[in-house]
């Protein structure tokens, strides 16, 4: 089994998570233009926090992104600044276009959904696992 892992110092890993991201009362808000700008924004910083943005797409009111971690990302930092930044950004740069379907400074929902992934189903993690103890077994 091969895994696609990165190092650091003193360890080896390969955290990915998909965030799903929903625009406050469900409003459609996103076109082709203003996804590229959030993918824009979001690379801006995701550096910062040991985060590379694998992929983002965006349906017209909410916004899936598929990004790599480091181990010691603050994942919930992380997701609030992303949030934060991103609608002030958008807030701004789209004003006159959004008024009419949100209102004040909200533009996310409060709630989101951030799923851990991997590179290979539970059931062959799981097999694996076994298979190594069994392989200890000779030792």
């Amino acid at each position: 089994m091969e895994y696609d892992l990165d190092t650091r110092a003193h360890s080896v890993y390969s955290l990915h998570y998909h965030l799903v991201l929903v625009v406050k009362y469900r409003r459609n808000v996103f076109t082709a233009e203003r996804t590229e700008f959030l993918h824009e924004v979001a690379n801006g910083f995701a550096d910062n926090y040991g985060v590379e943005i694998k992929n983002l797409e965006a349906d017209e009111d909410h916004v899936h992104i598929v990004f790599k971690a480091e181990p010691t990302t603050d994942l919930a930092k992380f997701v609030n600044v992303l949030k934060g930044a991103s609608a002030r950004r958008i807030r701004n740069e789209y004003e006159d276009e959004l008024d009419d379907k949100l209102w004040g400074d909200q533009f996310w929902s409060d709630s989101y959904c951030l799923i851990s992934t991997g590179q290979v189903s539970l059931d062959v993690l799981k097999e694996y696992v076994e298979s190594q103890r069994s392989a200890g077994d000779g030792e």
